[in-house]
């Protein structure tokens, strides 16, 4: 039986846009925590794999968190300005991922937007000229150290609007030489995320200031940019992006959405530039979104274990055909007739790629692309992703009577183009998985340049606030401290500043620290944590053993955020509320006790779980303990403070071993660095 076919034709038109690119957010939490730690080869694998031309995901666009000290879903990234008078610019890793990113592909645009900011801005008021000067320092750091270009930024990350911080932020930039970074607003997700062009046509101020009209989430049952804001864009020569779009998927449905996902954002809202969150885990499991929507799992810097998963093809299907200023064909852009959608682009010298995907298409379709003759005649490369195999190269079509035909299978994704060079990149020494290193040991003093590192030890993820490697405060070499003072202007509601390390599956293990408080701060030590937040929100599930400058000591069951008065939970918990007669959710004090007094001076923490059993030592001796089966395993952590305010204690050797056991040696630093100045892909 012959197929219909439908025919679209890559011809010119009055509706044509330019192409600003395809490409994932680093960021938007700490997604990069742990890659950062990765050894070479693997850790230039991953980045080859997302942002080498024509070898991987080949992204043509990144956006970037301005990293703010607050929690913005797993965790939080610190600061290149803790306080109003702090500057650094070697902090974190985020100018790191950027310039990595951009040695790989010179042509890759970089975009920016804060989703949290420090507690000085603006004296709580993020809507202020500190924060315009707050984003300016930050890009001056980036162009003046790091040798970094923005090419946008936005205002705010889906935290409302505000014109007036758009005509200041343009403002600012344009002051201290950025006129040439464009400004997208205002990036954000309700229904309501475009109602704001209504105010621009009201006030030609801000429809100047503001670039790009930005929003998030147009696909599937997204709201789509309506036709009276496409009208305004267009004729006002503002392009639409959508700053963040979401495919929360496993295996190949995710790659045939990520692909849906671009070709309906141009269909339905004409969105030139679609950035989906995030590229690389580089978090732990217990973190949330650890592996859906992830091109990369990067879980484990200690093995080099990393693992593809079928999403980056999807990225693929865009990012090896088409680069940054091609231009959509909008005639030969179409949803097809037997479900599923086609995208075309050209380019400036002539070449073209369809990109088709049939997802949920109820039979075979046969689709025919007229190609004029002022485009490229030579032979179409194609390339298909379906369930069984991903991102393979499926041969050549040869252009006949000025077209090229195929036939579309279902469920399916294809990429047709007169370009060439692609390839399934990929390494075969990828090392096997292995646990968190145990027993563990960091006594945070063997880090030569803490700078090299961007001020953060191995293998710590911080939750809220920022754990730095800073100088000692007696002797020599480098300690551990919490440096955020005050809480921030956070994107997720506010909890306390903590950092984790270790295996979700630690059950029965010993773990400890030195910390120092100056008076009135308060520090805590973590153990069995299971849960860090819901990814808006972070108050884990774990226990902590708390000690104040004062001497005051607790210990804590935390059970993450709920109403005591409710009850919730799985059977377990269920049983555990009948037995216990309390909630799930809160904090639940288990034992507490006053211990003599010692600010400014060096305590041992020390918690032991052993089975039900919890016990809390202070400089070796025993000061509480309490029987609770509501946490059986979990990661270790540090902990600074108590809500609602934050303390900067500082921390020193931790040691996480087997009850009853000797110390191990502690890890040593061998020189690793964050930067290195060598490309690996050619």
């Amino acid at each position: 039986m012959q197929r219909p076919v439908q025919v679209v034709e890559l011809r010119e038109g009055p509706g044509d846009r330019r192409f600003d690119g395809i490409g994932a957010v680093n960021g938007g939490g700490a997604t990069s925590v742990l890659l950062k730690d990765y050894p070479e080869p693997q850790r230039g694998q991953i980045l080859d794999l997302v942002f080498a031309p024509k070898f991987g995901a080949s992204v043509s666009a990144m956006l970037v968190e301005v990293p703010g000290d607050g929690n913005s879903t797993q965790g939080s990234m610190p600061s290149h300005m803790h306080t109003r008078g702090d500057l650094n610019a070697y902090r974190g890793y985020t100018w790191w991922a950027m310039k990595e990113a951009k040695r790989r592909n010179p042509a890759l645009s970089l975009d920016a937007v804060a989703w949290s900011a420090p507690g000085w801005i603006g004296e709580g008021e993020f809507w202020s000229q500190d924060m315009a000067d707050y984003y300016v320092s930050w890009a001056r750091l980036l162009r003046d150290v790091h040798g970094l270009d923005l090419d946008a930024i936005g205002c705010r990350n889906e935290k409302g609007v505000s014109l007036d911080f758009a005509k200041r932020l343009r403002a600012a930039l344009d002051e201290a030489g950025f006129a040439s970074v464009l400004l997208h607003a205002f990036d954000n997700w309700p229904d309501d995320k475009f109602d704001f062009v209504d105010q621009l046509r009201r006030d030609p101020d801000a429809a100047k200031a503001i670039d790009v009209i930005g929003a998030h989430v147009m696909y599937g049952n997204g709201v789509h940019a309506p036709a009276a804001v496409q009208e305004w864009a267009e004729a006002a020569g503002k392009p639409i992006w959508n700053t963040e779009d979401h495919v929360y998927l496993p295996g190949f449905d995710c790659l045939i959405g990520i692909v849906a996902c671009f070709n309906e954002n141009y269909l339905r809202s004409k969105a030139t530039k679609t950035v989906l969150w995030y590229d690389i885990a580089g978090v732990y499991p217990i973190e949330p979104y650890a592996v859906e929507p992830a091109m990369i799992l990067a879980h484990e810097p200690w093995s080099g274990h990393y693992r593809v998963r079928e999403a980056l093809w999807g990225y693929a299907h865009y990012g090896q055909f088409t680069e940054l200023g091609w231009t959509y064909v909008d005639e030969a852009c179409a949803f097809l007739d037997s479900g599923g959608s086609v995208v075309a682009l050209r380019s400036p010298a002539g070449d073209f790629s369809v990109i088709a995907e049939t997802k949920d298409a109820a039979a075979p379709q046969r689709l025919r692309v007229r190609v004029p003759g002022d485009l490229a005649q030579g032979p179409v490369t194609v390339w298909r992703s379906d369930a069984a195999e991903q991102f393979r190269h499926m041969g050549h079509l040869a252009i006949e009577d000025g077209a090229v035909e195929i036939d579309l299978a279902p469920d399916s994704v294809y990429s047709l183009s007169t370009t060439t060079g692609q390839r399934k990149g990929g390494f075969a020494d990828v090392p096997a998985s292995a646990p968190f290193p145990f027993p563990y040991r960091d006594t945070f003093t063997g880090y030569g340049d803490p700078a090299a590192r961007g001020h953060l030890p191995r293998f710590t993820a911080d939750i809220a606030g920022a754990f730095e490697l800073v100088p000692a405060p007696e002797g020599t070499g480098t300690c551990l401290r919490q440096v955020v003072p005050a809480p921030t202007l956070s994107w997720a509601p506010d909890w306390r500043p903590y950092t984790i390390i270790g295996d979700a599956t630690w059950s029965d293990y010993e773990v400890s620290v030195d910390v120092r408080l100056e008076a009135g701060q308060s520090a805590a030590l973590m153990g069995r944590i299971n849960e860090v937040g819901t990814g808006y929100g972070f108050i884990p599930k774990c226990y902590l053993f708390q000690l104040a400058a004062d001497g005051a000591c607790r210990l804590v069951c935390v059970n993450g955020k709920g109403d005591p008065n409710e009850l919730i939970g799985d059977a377990e918990q269920q049983a555990l509320i009948a037995a216990g007669g309390r909630s799930p959710g809160g904090e639940h004090t288990l034992a507490e006790a006053t211990a003599a007094p010692g600010p400014e001076q060096w305590r041992r923490l020390t918690l032991r779980f052993e089975g039900a059993r919890i016990t809390a030592l202070l400089d070796g001796g025993q000061v509480l303990e309490a029987v609770d089966e509501t946490h059986g395993a979990g990661m270790a952590g540090l902990l600074a403070g108590t809500e609602p305010s934050f303390s900067t204690p500082h921390f020193a050797d931790l040691v996480v071993k087997e009850l009853d056991s000797d110390d191990p040696l502690p890890r040593t630093d061998a020189g690793e660095r964050l930067y290195r100045p060598r490309l690996r892909y050619t």
